[in-house]
């Protein structure tokens, strides 16, 4: 199963664009900040990744601040090319 469920904020936003297929299409960068238990021990978690939103998830997704926390889930893929993890995001709940 590929599922991810991450409350972040948009660090940025590119502008909006369109698939071959002509779904629109919006790459974002995310930040995530947070603490978590590992091997019984604190441990502070900042991340910063790649994401996009492809179809009707657009609107919701342009409608939020760059400041704003929100849960984002959808699934991880390989980028285009290869190089790298694109979080694709399926759903959001701010």
């Amino acid at each position: 199963m590929n599922r991810l469920v991450l409350q972040a904020q948009i660090l940025e936003k590119a502008a909006l664009r369109y698939t071959p297929a002509g779904l629109p299409a919006l790459d974002l960068m995310l930040k995530h900040e947070s603490m978590a238990d590992e091997a019984g021990a604190p441990r502070k978690i900042a991340l910063e990744i790649k994401a996009v939103a492809i179809g009707e998830i657009v609107k919701r997704v342009q409608a939020l601040g760059l400041t704003e926390k929100t849960v984002f889930t959808g699934f991880l893929s390989a980028q285009r090319q290869g190089r790298g993890t694109v979080f694709h995001i399926t759903g959001l709940d701010p």
